[in-house]
């Protein structure tokens, strides 16, 4: 009984709707970095695959250096060093931006794979029956390379919602943070809240997760 109190007493409907609205923060957060990256992403990996001579080395070694970065290291860059060049940032506004960045060099890299992985030969036929670079791209590789890329796109994605827990560092007020907050209150909170934590977690990124499997099930 004595070990269930400390449940009792932290799963009060207070603590549940505070830690909800952490975690809405988190799943916005997410979301805006997740359509960001994506966007910003892609262009990159497409210009990457297009090799045009200095852009595409100039942005290889742009991803190269970014993906090989912690992303903590960027988030503290993005919200304390960005202000001493007068960028200065909300918190939130600071996770996202650090997030998209880091985000978008992982999902260049996949586009820019799954771009490489399209047979020369399609290319070449696809040539020789009159359809232009450009024509040949959009018809006939990204068609092909997007159902490829779809579930490590996805897969990438969980590991963005679970990286958004790291901007606690800079009192991001998501999920982790709020819960922070709750267990600080009182030492014996900390397994409850932790327990509910990785609870809220766990059931997004297994729903994204099947998704995944299920995408890479229908790939092969």
């Amino acid at each position: 009984m004595d070990f269930l109190q400390p449940f009792t007493d932290v799963y009060t409907l207070d603590h549940i709707k505070f830690l909800l609205e952490g975690f809405w923060v988190t799943l916005k957060v997410a979301a805006i970095s997740i359509v960001l990256s994506f966007i910003i992403g892609g262009l990159i990996g497409t210009l990457r695959y297009t090799k045009i001579p200095v852009v595409t080395q100039l942005l290889t070694a742009i991803v190269e250096i970014i993906r090989n970065l912690p992303l903590l290291l960027i988030i503290f860059f993005t919200y304390f060093a960005l202000p001493e060049i007068g960028i200065e940032m909300k918190i939130t506004t600071a996770a996202i931006a650090a997030l998209t960045v880091f985000e978008s060099a992982m999902i260049s890299e996949i586009i820019r794979s799954g771009l490489n992985s399209i047979e020369k030969g399609q290319i070449e036929a696809a040539r020789a029956s009159g359809l232009n670079y450009t024509q040949t791209l959009r018809y006939i590789v990204l068609p092909q390379a997007l159902r490829r890329m779809v579930p490590p796109i996805v897969s990438q994605f969980i590991s963005l919602l679970k990286d958004t827990s790291l901007a606690v560092v800079i009192a991001l007020p998501d999920l982790l943070h709020n819960g922070q907050i709750i267990y600080a209150q009182k030492e014996s909170y900390v397994i409850p809240v932790m327990v509910m934590v990785s609870l809220m977690y766990f059931i997004v990124n297994y729903v994204l997760s099947l998704v995944a499997r299920r995408l890479e099930i229908k790939q092969s």
